[in-house]
């Protein structure tokens, strides 16, 4: 099943448990479940507990820091409940498909069990209306045909307010894994960042656009007012409408954030022509990272596979000049060399 088919059934998919865990409730992700459990913090802010429910998040190729967090929250005296896309059977209690959909799933489990079924029930409304807003056969007034078309071509940046870092990095993950496109987050304060980031090279701001993520701040608004006099443009990309106003930038509106991140992430890929499923690289890393293959994997070429996309234009060593020579300078060459007036 391609992703578009993925993306269009996932609301109301979960089918995984549903029961709460005893509280107090700490939460780790790695691998592919750190988004999962960065989304999920704030329902379960805690990150270790000495005592009832401690929830990691994993995949197989984070298998050995899982088993030390693991180990270590029950030394603390938790009760474990390993989430994962695989491993051994006796490692894992609750298992999720993987893949860019192991967000929805893994979250929409760590929501249940921490007691928030209410707000896992509002992110599959919110879900399956942006699902009915953004499917492929919406060729008009697809607002996540329409995104990707402004981001083709160009980087974005990524800012949220503050309690929502979780966007920045959803969406970074979805446009790089899905898009092929890279997003640069501005995590931290972004004042410091956008007042000085440009100045240097004003041309720097080209080509570029921001992205605010989910519900804005006072600091992000100056942001913006700074932003708009530097790079191409700026956008607001608001949580869907029909959530819960007392959590603005709350779990479900999160969660819809992401999903509706992975509708403009893949159809990007479709603009630039290129499959929007995970690439063979990432599942042969992931491979060797979990020890189903050796590392020799990662740089042998498999099925005619070039292994390293980007052609050099020139081989630095063997184009030194020699000793008393004085080096060519290729002004085409300097991305970096502002045009002179």
């Amino acid at each position: 099943m391609n992703l578009l088919s993925l993306l269009e059934e996932l609301p109301g998919s979960y089918a995984g448990p549903v029961q709460p865990e005893p509280g107090p409730h700490g939460l780790i992700g790695v691998g592919e479940g750190a988004l999962a459990a960065h989304l999920a913090a704030t329902l379960v802010p805690a990150t270790l507990v000495r005592g009832g429910t401690q929830f990691v998040v994993s995949s197989a190729d984070a298998g050995d820091a899982a088993r030390d967090y693991a180990d270590l929250a029950e030394v603390a005296g938790a009760a474990v409940r390993r989430v994962s896309t695989g491993g051994s059977a006796g490692e894992v209690d609750v298992l999720v498909p993987g893949g860019v959909t192991v967000t929805y799933h893994a979250a929409q489990y760590l929501a249940h069990a921490s007691g928030h079924a209410d707000q896992a029930e509002e992110a599959e409304r919110l879900l399956a209306a942006l699902r009915d807003r953004c499917a492929p056969h919406l060729l008009e007034g697809n607002p996540a045909r329409d995104l990707a078309w402004t981001l083709w071509g160009r980087v974005p940046l990524l800012l949220a307010a503050e309690g929502a870092e979780a966007l920045p990095h959803a969406w970074q993950s979805l446009l790089g894994r899905v898009g092929k496109t890279l997003a640069v987050p501005l995590l931290g304060d972004p004042l410091a960042v956008v007042t000085g980031a440009f100045e240097a090279q004003h041309e720097k701001g080209d080509a570029k656009v921001a992205l605010f993520l989910g519900d804005t701040d006072p600091t992000l608004d100056v942001a913006r007012e700074v932003l708009e006099t530097r790079i191409d443009e700026v956008l607001h990309v608001p949580a869907p409408e029909g959530g819960n106003p007392q959590h603005p930038n709350g779990y479900a509106a999160q969660l819809a954030l992401w999903y509706f991140g992975a509708w403009v992430a893949a159809y990007l890929a479709e603009r630039y022509g290129l499959e929007a499923g995970d690439p063979p690289m990432l599942a042969r890393a992931q491979a060797a990272l979990a020890g189903d293959t050796g590392p020799d994997a990662l740089t042998a070429p498999l099925g005619g596979e070039d292994v390293r996309r980007t052609e050099l234009v020139r081989d630095w060593r063997e184009n030194r000049p020699d000793e008393g020579e004085e080096e060519d300078y290729d002004e085409d060459l300097d991305e970096d060399n502002p045009e002179e007036d």
